[in-house]
């Protein structure tokens, strides 16, 4: 089976491709049925995002 690794940590400050904005990840979730992880933010918690939505600062 293969190791599922998330590529953002909680806590960790990443920015929005869409804005450009620096928001921070307050949660992580595997999505199964898509194989690739969504995160919430602390800035938007009604809205999840998946990794290709964020980028490393």
């Amino acid at each position: 089976m293969k190791n599922k690794q998330n590529k953002y940590e909680v806590n960790e400050k990443v920015r929005l491709k869409a804005t450009n904005e620096i928001v921070t990840i307050s949660n992580s979730s595997y999505v199964a049925n898509m194989k690739r992880y969504s995160y919430t933010l602390k800035e938007y918690p009604n809205t999840f995002y998946f990794e290709e939505e964020l980028n490393s600062i």
